[in-house]
C-alpha cells in the first residue's frame, strides 16, 4: 500500500503517519528526515542541501526528486510507503508519476489532513516549549499548573520558534494553499483521494484515515 498524506503546518500529518506505519507496517518518507540524513553523512548531495538552506534558500525540486527516487529504490519500500511532505507542488507530482512508472509502482490513496487556518494560527503561535528541559506547553490547551515555572524540571525560562510566530504561520498556510492544494485536484481525477476532517480529535482524525483505507484500499 503506497499513501500521500496532505495537510499544512500543524494539521497532525506526523502523528497521522505514525499511527498508519504501525498498524499497516509502511515505511515513512519524509523529505525532511532525508534531507537532515543527507547532511549528517556529508554526502554529496548533503553538503550542496546544507548551503542552499544555510543561504536561506528553497532547496530544488530536482534535488528533492533525485533524493526520494533514490530512496525508493530501497528493499524496505517494496512492502509499502507512505510519503509525508512530498510531493508539495504540481511539477514534484509529475516528477513523482514519473518515479512510480519507471519502477512498476502506483499510489493507493491520497489522504488530505483539511483543517481550519485560524484554528491551526491558534493551535501553532501559542505554542512554547521549557528553556532548560523542552517540556512542550500551550498558552491555550495546556497551561504550567504554577504560571511560569515548568511543571517538569521548575525551571522558569522558556522559548517559542520563530517560525511558530502568528505571522510565519499565515504565511506557510497562504504558500500550502497556492503551491500544495492543487495536487488534491491532480490527483481526484484518478479517484484515490480520500478528505479528512483534520478538526476532529486526533483519535477521530485516525479513524477517518482508517476508514478511508479500509474503503480505497480494502485494508483492514
Amino acid at each position: 500500500m503506497n499513501l500521500i498524506l496532505l495537510g499544512p503546518p500543524g494539521a497532525g500529518k506526523g502523528t497521522q503517519a505514525k499511527r498508519i506505519v504501525e498498524a499497516f507496517k509502511l515505511v515513512q518518507l519524509s523529505t525532511g528526515d532525508m534531507l537532515r540524513a543527507e547532511v549528517a553523512k556529508r554526502s554529496e548531495i548533503g553538503r550542496q542541501a546544507a548551503a542552499i538552506m544555510k543561504a536561506g534558500l528553497l532547496v530544488p525540486d530536482e534535488m528533492i526528486d533525485n533524493l526520494m527516487d533514490s530512496r525508493l529504490d530501497q528493499e524496505d519500500c517494496r512492502n509499502g510507503f507512505i510519503l509525508d511532505g512530498f510531493p508539495r507542488t504540481l511539477p514534484q507530482a509529475a516528477a513523482l508519476d514519473g518515479m512510480l512508472t519507471k519502477k512498476n509502482m502506483a499510489l493507493d490513496a491520497v489522504l488530505p489532513i483539511q483543517v481550519d487556518d485560524e484554528a491551526m494560527v491558534q493551535r501553532i503561535s501559542g505554542r512554547y516549549t521549557c528553556a532548560k528541559c523542552g517540556e512542550g506547553y500551550h498558552d491555550t490547551f495546556k497551561r504550567p499548573k504554577v504560571a511560569g515555572v515548568c511543571d517538569v524540571c521548575g525551571a522558569h525560562e522558556f522559548t517559542r520558534r520563530d517560525d511558530d510566530k502568528a505571522e510565519t504561520v499565515r504565511a506557510r498556510l497562504k504558500a500550502y494553499h497556492a503551491q500544495t492544494e492543487p495536487i488534491i485536484s491532480y490527483y481526484r481525477k484518478r479517484g484515490i483521494v480520500h478528505n479528512i476532517d483534520g478538526m476532529l480529535s486526533i483519535d477521530g482524525v485516525t479513524e477517518q484515515v482508517m476508514a478511508a483505507l479500509k474503503e480505497h484500499v480494502g485494508a483492514a
